[in-house]
């Protein structure tokens, strides 16, 4: 991994352990605390761990895989992936994550159900949703999420429990809150469809700079990579 950052030192721990415990001052105990670790060694997710930390996410399959080797003596991790799923690459997501967060097509949501029925896996998983212009992004929009409900509530081996965003870079403060309502409203239209199989009880929104706009809009989970871990 040429792109991940020096090892853990003593003066990395410390600073780890600060950061942790100003932003955990900040989040109620209703929100999970997902720690995006991508780009950062597998001694950097063990100073996490120390600290308490069980929810890492990563977005290469590759990288994720030799951090998941090194660290197999730390059994109680639960893993996320948060990253774009190429169709090569969605068996291992599947043998390897807990909660995959990037499911952006109908098309990925019924290829990775048919594998998990082959693996007999269940993996809890997120809509990714886009309910702004972005360019850079994945995702489903809104009507075409709307329209793909029926569809979606079919699959059976993989649990959908509920949206995931991510939102463009730069909004004002304002355009962020407005961002995470959307995804909280989006959720309880689609909650109050008469889904059976989906469930739309769980929000993975807010990273480093807005987290605490996506808890008060109702995230469950959000997803801190800089805030605890520095720039990459």
């Amino acid at each position: 991994m040429s792109s991940a950052k020096p090892a853990a030192t003593p003066d990395s721990a410390a600073r780890l352990s600060e950061k942790l415990a100003a932003i955990r001052d900040r989040i109620p105990s209703t929100v999970r605390l997902i720690a995006v670790t991508k780009t950062f060694p597998a001694s950097i997710i063990r100073l996490a761990y120390a600290e308490g930390i069980r929810d890492f996410a990563e977005n290469k399959v590759q990288e994720a895989l030799e951090k998941q080797e090194t660290l197999g003596d730390l059994t109680d991790v639960t893993w996320h992936f948060i990253g774009h799923i190429q169709s090569n690459k969605s068996r291992k997501v599947l043998e390897h994550f807990d909660w995959i967060h990037s499911i952006d097509s109908l098309k990925l949501a019924n290829r990775l159900d048919r594998q998990a029925a082959e693996l007999n896996r269940r993996p809890n998983c997120y809509l990714q949703v886009k309910l702004m212009p972005d360019p850079n992004k994945d995702g489903f929009e809104r009507d075409q999420l709307m329209a793909s409900l029926a569809q979606l509530d079919q699959l059976s081996h993989i649990q959908i429990r509920g949206l995931m965003v991510i939102l463009p870079y730069g909004l004002s403060k304002q355009q962020a809150k407005s961002g995470f309502d959307q995804a909280r409203q989006l959720a309880t239209e689609i909650a109050n469809t008469g889904i059976l199989n989906m469930q739309m009880d769980q929000l993975s929104m807010g990273m480093s700079g807005d987290f605490e706009s996506a808890i008060a809009a109702g995230a469950t989970m959000i997803r801190i990579g800089s805030g605890l871990f520095g720039q990459r």
